[in-house]
């Protein structure tokens, strides 16, 4: 009958395979080493152009930077801006469009979106979902259905060119028949609400100077707590923090209704990410890993080269 295994034997087992994946990978190590102090005449040349090559791939003109925007969508859904936006994606179907020229010409490539995440529920954008870990179904880390960043990559010999890219493909976008219809839209739907918010400041406003200041003459206000203040003989509500949020809600929206001039615009610029994908402190560890063991390969291939042609004779 076999034996259970408990937790501690569960826990000893582990262990043994960490120990002996360990010991494999030192012993590749050591044998490795060994090989490249007797052939060091085969492995260092190898070495020795990985690294040139990683200086020739990371060289300045050469430098590849990745490019970000958040693009705010004013009226089309995430579903119609990933449609008109898939010909970035694959540098087909652009038909007679400018910015085409800069796709299949690899000026810009990689062309890839993220969700825009907002964590407290106030619409305003926390941070981009650059992982790729957030859900539809997550009520914590919210996906904004009307923002979306966009990122490709430049060579630095490139980036001139990316003031002109940026115009000619919101262009493109904004071309589209059912973006600029869900635009038309969403426009007086957003004027409607810009009118109403400042509807609703004047009108706190209007109470609070007739509340305060005409409905007892003379009375003496004094501040308490929990947003109180005392009117003579009377606690009154004081509208300080309702006109706050109300004002911080108009001031939202009319940053909103100045940005909704097209279906798509971007809230910044495209920026340029600082560090370069392809810089030398990636690039040349990288390089030089992948040119030690293919100098270590090449020197077993050359050390055992008898047996090996003894083998393909057979």
């Amino acid at each position: 009958m076999e034996k259970e295994m408990n937790f501690w034997d569960l826990c000893r087992a582990c262990w043994s395979a960490i120990l002996s994946g360990c010991r494999a990978v030192c012993g590749w190590l050591a044998a490795l080493c060994r090989l490249t102090y007797r052939k060091w005449w085969i492995v260092l040349p190898v070495l020795a152009l990985a690294i040139a090559a990683a200086c020739y791939y990371s060289r300045q003109d050469n430098l590849i930077y990745k490019v970000r925007a958040v693009a705010l969508l004013n009226g089309p859904s995430i579903e119609q801006f990933e449609q008109r936006f898939a010909p970035f994606r694959s540098g087909l179907n652009f038909g007679d469009a400018e910015v085409a020229s800069y796709v299949t010409d690899f000026v810009a490539r990689d062309f890839r979106t993220f969700r825009v995440i907002d964590v407290y529920a106030d619409s305003v954008a926390d941070y981009i979902d650059l992982k790729e870990k957030s859900v539809p179904t997550d009520t914590v880390n919210v996906q904004m259905q009307d923002r979306l960043c966009v990122q490709f990559r430049m060579k630095s010999r490139d980036l001139h060119l990316l003031s002109d890219l940026e115009h000619k493909m919101l262009t493109y976008l904004n071309a589209d028949q059912a973006m600029q219809t869900a635009y038309a839209a969403y426009k007086p739907d957003l004027d409607r609400r810009v009118r109403f918010n400042h509807e609703q400041l004047e009108k706190l406003d209007s109470l609070t100077s007739q509340y305060y200041f005409h409905s007892t003459p003379g009375a003496s206000l004094t501040a308490i707590s929990n947003g109180m203040i005392l009117s003579g003989d009377r606690r009154v509500y004081i509208f300080l923090e309702p006109i706050y949020k109300q004002q911080l809600l108009t001031e939202r929206m009319d940053q909103r209704a100045a940005l909704a001039t097209a279906p798509v615009v971007l809230e910044n610029h495209f920026a340029v990410q600082p560090v370069p994908t392809n810089g030398r402190r990636r690039t040349l560890p990288m390089f030089a890993l992948f040119g030690w063991v293919a100098g270590c390969v090449l020197a077993a291939l050359v050390e055992e080269r008898k047996r090996l042609i003894a083998w393909l004779k057979q």
